[in-house]
């Protein structure tokens, strides 16, 4: 079985790479669970040993835990290119399908049709929003310092209007001190349980030797730190040489670079900060249209984040940067600029961490400083919520009439999700049916 395992081509690598990338619906979870699935147990390209390693190196790593760990597998197995070619074909299917249904948005969202199915996928991904606070929340919140740190986060992101680096920057010296003189704590294991067995030899065995390639050496790590920042650089440096610095693709390059820093938590976790910069700083685009953003990413494939994708569509169609003939223009290359800076740092985490990682195969364990941003990263999630509440149904604001058929949809959506445990996509397309069905009737 070795054998035939062995002899995996890169360009075997490559359709199986694509193939995922259309398939990767579910979020993080499902899309972790199908590439296990898929490689641990049918293909056995890489041991569970092995594959659980890299998930837990991930999961401490800003940015999509399923996205990097596509990354690291496709690296270890066939060097550099082999980890461009896994996380490229994470996200590029997902670009290309968020870019269409941007277009339709923009120039048909006025159609009643199209607004009565995004009236009721709004409630849904409200509910939606509540049940990533739940899931995560029932995880990370063992005790009650964690649970003061959440209300806390939530209290400062709300009422206070803090910035959530400032919010991440806090909770992760509160989670360094009281890793220090509270140990326990601040203890969270790995999200992801060891599966009960092995699944027989692999290409990448428990026992397999690290590849070559995958050494780590001082020399190399200097060299990969020194190629993503010269690329950063010339990309930035081009954009502010051809637009200005306060241009509107270098200000995007700008702010999702940092975006991408501070995706601790996944993407509901930088969606609030995402706000804050898109919606009130820059005025890319308004709050509904991120709700409505947020409700085309839960129905493409590939990792959630990807509704960065529609950010720089719209924001790229509204400033017209490339003047008002050319609003297509101006919004794939805006979309295409603002995936490229919010991903680049994904691809560094692994190639010039990968090999560090490699030097030992035990199971990483998160940070007591990871464990107060993880409790922080609940309360503003809650805050994502509560924003998006307010607006569907309120929306006209709090001094306008209480939309009712929008409680209706979120309440059935809530349901579905926390009593009979219901995909987010069924969720989202029998509600935008709903809202269908009730823009037609009224």
């Amino acid at each position: 079985m070795k054998d035939d395992v062995a002899r995996v081509s890169l360009s075997t690598a490559f359709w199986y790479w694509l193939r995922l990338g259309f398939m990767s619906f579910g979020g993080p979870a499902g899309q972790i669970a199908l590439m296990h699935q898929e490689l641990v147990e049918r293909k056995r390209w890489i041991s569970e040993k092995r594959f659980l390693h890299a998930l837990n190196y991930c999961m401490v790593l800003p940015g999509p835990e399923a996205q990097q760990l596509a990354t690291y597998i496709g690296w270890l197995m066939h060097r550099t290119w082999g980890g461009v070619i896994a996380g490229g074909l994470f996200v590029l299917p997902s670009l290309f399908i968020l870019m269409g249904l941007s277009w339709v948005y923009l120039t048909f969202g006025s159609v009643p049709a199209v607004a009565g199915v995004l009236y009721g996928i709004k409630p849904a991904v409200t509910a939606i929003v509540v049940f990533a606070a739940y899931r995560i929340g029932s995880r990370a919140l063992k005790n009650a310092w964690l649970w003061s740190i959440a209300a806390a986060a939530f209290i400062a992101i709300f009422a206070v209007k803090v910035p959530f680096p400032l919010i991440v920057l806090v909770a992760g010296v509160i989670g360094y001190v009281g890793g220090k003189y509270a140990p326990g704590t601040f203890v969270i294991g790995s999200k992801h349980g060891a599966a009960a067995q092995l699944h027989g030899p692999a290409l990448i065995d428990d026992d397999t030797p690290t590849p070559r390639h995958a050494l780590f050496t001082w020399k190399r790590f200097f060299i990969v730190l020194a190629s993503f920042v010269v690329i950063w650089l010339v990309a930035i440096a081009t954009l502010a040489a051809l637009f200005g610095w306060n241009g509107a693709l270098t200000q995007m390059a700008w702010f999702f670079t940092k975006a991408a820093l501070l995706t601790f938590g996944g993407a509901y976790a930088v969606l609030p900060y995402v706000y804050q910069g898109a919606v009130e700083h820059q005025h890319w685009l308004t709050g509904l249209q991120m709700i409505d953003g947020l409700a085309l990413g839960e129905t493409t494939p590939g990792p959630l984040i990807m509704v960065v994708a529609f950010v720089g569509f719209v924001g790229g169609w509204t400033r017209a940067i490339f003047g008002p003939d050319a609003l297509l223009l101006s919004a794939v290359v805006a979309s295409t600029v603002v995936t490229f800076f919010t991903f680049l740092p994904s691809f560094m985490f692994i190639l010039l961490g990968g090999p560090f990682i490699e030097t030992t195969h035990g199971n990483l364990k998160f940070t007591a400083p990871l464990t107060a941003i993880t409790a922080a990263v609940v309360g503003v999630i809650v805050n994502l919520a509560v924003f998006f509440a307010l607006h569907v149904l309120w929306p006209q604001g709090l001094h306008g009439s209480f939309d009712w058929p929008s409680l209706v949809i979120g309440l059935a959506a809530a349901i579905a999700l926390f009593r009979f445990k219901a995909g987010v996509i069924p969720v989202v397309l029998v509600c935008g049916a709903a809202g269908l069905a009730i823009r037609l009737l009224v």
